[in-house]
């Protein structure tokens, strides 16, 4: 991915808290192959963290990952710029985003393995279904666990990219942040919403 220096994501931390908070990634295979599906990271192993996941045996993909090099993407919020929200001018259209690719090696996992990377995405986005067990009952969940593929990728490489404006004057980025606020456009209040969590466009 081109990243410009001043628009790079420096830390690793930053980059894992992206992940964590924008988890569902698109996973792309030497055949060029690609697979969305929703990752659960744990920074704490390998030398740039470990992603876990699962996808459908259904899916023929996972029968060329063992082993296999694959690039993850992760994307945040997004949305087209207008050069007319900027203080100062000439100026041009663009396009505002943030961004992580992440780059690892593919094994899969054994059953329970399997079972444990599953009920931690659970556990990331719903985690009473796993105290409450009349929705997802352990007989329900064991009998549809034959059907899923388990895997997790060490990463070997990550890299962020935040597109956000930043690079610019204090005027343009508030213009930009006012004009993202006040859109009817969901993905452009989002943009907002994340420009505010970052202190930008204020």
């Amino acid at each position: 991915m081109y990243i410009p220096n001043n628009i790079k994501m420096q830390d690793r931390s930053v980059i894992h808290d992206f992940i964590n908070e924008f988890g569902f990634g698109i996973m792309v295979s030497t055949s060029l192959t690609g697979t969305h599906i929703p990752f659960v990271l744990h920074s704490d192993e390998g030398e740039n963290g470990v992603l876990y996941s699962h996808c459908a045996k259904a899916n023929t993909h996972w029968k060329e990952l063992e082993g296999a090099d694959v690039l993850i993407v992760f994307s945040g919020p997004h949305s087209y710029i207008s050069p007319n929200w900027y203080a100062q001018s000439p100026a041009v259209p663009t396009w505002n985003y943030a961004a992580v690719h992440a780059y690892g090696k593919v094994s899969l996992l054994n059953d329970k393995q399997t079972l444990e990377a599953v009920e931690e995405v659970v556990h990331q986005y719903e985690p009473e279904l796993l105290v409450k067990r009349d929705v997802i009952t352990d007989e329900f969940r064991d009998k549809l666990l034959p059907a899923i593929v388990g895997f997790k990728v060490e990463l070997s490489h990550i890299e962020g990219k935040l597109k956000l404006g930043q690079q610019r004057k204090t005027d343009d980025q508030a213009g930009v942040y006012n004009a993202l606020k006040n859109s009817q456009d969901l993905g452009a209040q989002s943009l907002a919403n994340y420009m505010d969590k970052l202190s930008l466009g204020k």
